[in-house]
C-alpha cells in the first residue's frame, strides 16, 4: 500500500519556521506571535500564537504534600531547604565572580583608563567625553570606580565641573555591559536568551536614548551645571572620611580578598599625570607615612609597609597583564558555572504554583486607577537595593536570569533598572563626601556637584522615558534586540563589540581629524536613524501615506535590510555554532509536534481503515 501523494503536505515556510513531514502529518511553525499549524490530510490545524516574552508555565510533577507520609514529608523538606542553600551559595560565587571579572578588567585596561583621562583634547569634545566614560567604565568593569576617579579629578581642578558632566554620562552606560554579558549565558536557550537579552539590553537603551537627548541639551544650556550649583550654594558642607561604605563587600570581601585584591587609587593617580610604572597589583594593605629632615632641611615623606598582603598572587613576579588574564578566565568560567546552577535550581524549585505565586507577586500592579504607581514603587525597590549594594551591575545582573526564565517581567525590570540608576549615584555622593577640606570646602563643593549632576542626569532621564507609557521606548527597542538575538545568536556579541568597543573607537578617531569631521558625520548618522524610525513608525501605522515603493524596503540591496547575509557568512566561518543555533527551538517544535501527532492519531486510524 502507498500513501496518498495528495495527503502529504509541503508548504513553503515562512524565515524562521520549522517543518517536519512524518507520513500523513506536517507541522509548521512559523515565527513567534504566528502560531503554529498542523496540517493532516490536507485538513490543517492552527493553534493560537504563543507569547515568547511569557515566561513557560512548569507543571509542578511532584507528590501533592497531602499524599506524602511523614517521611516523604522530612525528605522533601530537607531537599527543599538544600536547594535554597545552593541557590543563595550560587549567587555568593556569582557577586564573587563579577568582582573577579573587574578585577581582570581593572588590571587589563585600568592603566589604560588611567591615561585616557590625561588627553585634555579628547575631554573638552562633549561626545569624546562620553565616550571616555563609556569606554574607561568597560575597561574596569565599574562605572563607581569611573566616578569616583572623576570626583577626586574635580576635587583636584584637573578637571571642570562642566568637562566632568558628558564622562559622567558616559559611565551611565559603560556600567550596563556586565548584565549584557550575564544574559550571554542563556544563548543555548532561544525564547529564554529572547527574554535575558532584552531584560539587560533595556537597561543599555534607556541609558543610550538619554544621553542621545539630554547631552545636546546640557550643552545648549547648561542646566545641569547651574541646577547643581544653586542646591550647593544653599548647603552647609562638612567632610566625612566615614562616608564611603560598601555593605556588599562587607560580606564578599573575606573571600575575594584571598584571591586578589586592587588598588583602584592608583588609577586615580595614572589619570592625574603620577607615575605611569605602578603596578594595580595590590601587595601593601596597611601602611605607615613618616617625615624626616634631612642634613639639608627638606622634608623626605616615607611610606612603610606595616602589613604586607596575603592574596594568591602576591608573590607571583607575574605582570598585571598576565594575572589580568588568568583572573579573566577564572571569573567568566566562575561566572557561567554560578549562573548555569542558579538557572537550573530556580526553575526546579519554581515549578508549578509557586511559579505562578512569585510571578504574580513580582509583577503584582495596584487595582484600578492605582495600577499606574506601581512601577514607581518597584523604582524605589530598584534604588534602595542598589544603594544597599553600593553596585547597579551586581543588582541588575542578578535580575537578568529571573528575566530570562519569566518569572521577572520585562515590564517590571524596566522601573527596576531605572531605580537602580539612581540608585548607583550614592556611589560618587559618598566619595565627594569624603574630599579633604583641609585647603577649604571649594574642593568639596565641586566634587559634590558633580555627583549630584549624576544624579539630577538620571533623574531627569526617569522623568523623560518612564512617566508616560507611550514614551517608554527603551522596552520596545529591547525587544527589537531580544528577538533578533533570538533568531541571529551571533548577534549579541556582535552588539557587545560593536556598541561598546568598536564605536567609541570610531569616535576618538573621528575627533582626531577635528570637531568639524566629527559633527558632519554625527548629524549625518542621527538624521538617517531619525529617518529610518519615521519611516518604519509610517510602514506600520500609515503605509498609505508613503509611495509604494517606500511602503517596504525591498528596493534597497539585501545588505541593508537583512541580516541574513552576515547569518550565512558566520555560519559558513564558525560551523560548530550550529549545535546551538536551532536547539531548543526545534526541541520545542518537536515536542509540539508529538503532542499534536498524539492527538491526531484516531484521525489517521480511521483514515487508514477507510483506505484498507
Amino acid at each position: 500500500m502507498q500513501n496518498d501523494p495528495e495527503a502529504i503536505s509541503c508548504e513553503p515556510l515562512e524565515e524562521g519556521g520549522d517543518s517536519r513531514v512524518a507520513g500523513t502529518d506536517h507541522f509548521t511553525e512559523g515565527p513567534p506571535g504566528e502560531g503554529t499549524s498542523l496540517t493532516v490530510n490536507n485538513q490543517t490545524t492552527t493553534s493560537p500564537p504563543e507569547d515568547p516574552w511569557a515566561g513557560p508555565e512548569l507543571k509542578d510533577t511532584e507528590t501533592p504534600w497531602e499524599e506524602l507520609d511523614t517521611k516523604g514529608k522530612v525528605f522533601r523538606c530537607a531537599w527543599t531547604s538544600l536547594r535554597i542553600l545552593l541557590v543563595f551559595t550560587c549567587l555568593y560565587f556569582f557577586i564573587c565572580s563579577l568582582d573577579f571579572l573587574s578585577s581582570a578588567f581593572r588590571l587589563l585596561g585600568g592603566k589604560t583608563a588611567g591615561r585616557v583621562f590625561q588627553d585634555s583634547e579628547l575631554v573638552r569634545n562633549p561626545v569624546c567625553g562620553v565616550m571616555i566614560g563609556l569606554l574607561s567604565t568597560v575597561l574596569v568593569q565599574s562605572s563607581s570606580t569611573t566616578t569616583s576617579i572623576v570626583v577626586s579629578m574635580v576635587a583636584a581642578d584637573i578637571l571642570t565641573v562642566k568637562l566632568s558632566i558628558p564622562i559622567i554620562m558616559g559611565a551611565n552606560i559603560g556600567t550596563s555591559v556586565t548584565n549584557t554579558l550575564v544574559s550571554l549565558g542563556e544563548i543555548t536557550h532561544r525564547n529564554d536568551f529572547r527574554r535575558a537579552f532584552a531584560g539587560a539590553t533595556v537597561h543599555d537603551m534607556f541609558n543610550w536614548l538619554s544621553v542621545i537627548v539630554l547631552l545636546p541639551l546640557e550643552v545648549a544650556t547648561d542646566y545641569l551645571y547651574h541646577l547643581t550649583g544653586a542646591i550647593i550654594g544653599h548647603m552647609r558642607l562638612e567632610t566625612s572620611k566615614d562616608a564611603n561604605k560598601d555593605l556588599l563587600k562587607a560580606v564578599t570581601k573575606p573571600f575575594t580578598k584571598l584571591i586578589i585584591q586592587i588598588d583602584s587609587k592608583k588609577i586615580g593617580l595614572i589619570a592625574k599625570g603620577g607615575d605611569k610604572d605602578y603596578s594595580l597589583l595590590k601587595t601593601c594593605c596597611l601602611s605607615k607615612k613618616t617625615t624626616t629632615t634631612n642634613e639639608t632641611g627638606y622634608n623626605i615623606t616615607q611610606t612603610n609597609c606595616l602589613k604586607k598582603c596575603s592574596h594568591l598572587f602576591v608573590d607571583s613576579g607575574l605582570t598585571d597583564s598576565v594575572i589580568g588574564t588568568i583572573m579573566l578566565i577564572v571569573s567568566l568560567t566562575l561566572l557561567c558555572v554560578c549562573l548555569f546552577g542558579i538557572v537550573k535550581l530556580l526553575n526546579s524549585l519554581l515549578q508549578g504554583h509557586i511559579r505562578t505565586a512569585i510571578k504574580k507577586f513580582v509583577n503584582y500592579n495596584f487595582p484600578g486607577k492605582a495600577a499606574y504607581f506601581t512601577g514607581y514603587v518597584a523604582i524605589l525597590i530598584g534604588m534602595g537595593f542598589t544603594v544597599l549594594v553600593q553596585s547597579s551591575s551586581v543588582f541588575t545582573s542578578a535580575l537578568t536570569p529571573l528575566v530570562g526564565i519569566g518569572v521577572v517581567s520585562l515590564d517590571r525590570m524596566y522601573p527596576l533598572s531605572i531605580g537602580s540608576n539612581v540608585g548607583t549615584t550614592t556611589t560618587a555622593i559618598l566619595a565627594a563626601l569624603a574630599t579633604d577640606t583641609r585647603g577649604g570646602t571649594r574642593q568639596l563643593q565641586n566634587s559634590l556637584r558633580i555627583a549630584m549632576c549624576h544624579l539630577f542626569f538620571n533623574l531627569s532621564a526617569m522623568c523623560l522615558w518612564y512617566p508616560i507609557p507611550f514614551m517608554r521606548f527603551p522596552i520596545r527597542l529591547s525587544k527589537f534586540l531580544g528577538n533578533t538575538s533570538a533568531k541571529y545568536r551571533w548577534f549579541a556579541l556582535f552588539y557587545l563589540v560593536v556598541g561598546f568597543f568598536l564605536f567609541p573607537l570610531a569616535v576618538f578617531g573621528l575627533a582626531q581629524a577635528g570637531w568639524e569631521v566629527l559633527t558632519a558625520v554625527g548629524t549625518i548618522f542621527l538624521f538617517v536613524v531619525f529617518a529610518v524610525g519615521v519611516i518604519k513608525f509610517l510602514q506600520r501605522k500609515k503605509p498609505e501615506w508613503l509611495p509604494k515603493w517606500l511602503r517596504n524596503w525591498k528596493f534597497l540591496p539585501v545588505y541593508f535590510r537583512s541580516l541574513e547575509p552576515l547569518d550565512r557568512l558566520f555560519k559558513h566561518m564558525f560551523g560548530f555554532c550550529k549545535m546551538c543555533h536551532h536547539h531548543h527551538y526545534h526541541q520545542h517544535n518537536h515536542h509540539l509536534h508529538n503532542q499534536r501527532h498524539a492527538e491526531s492519531a484516531p484521525i489517521n486510524a480511521t483514515e487508514n481503515e477507510k483506505m484498507l
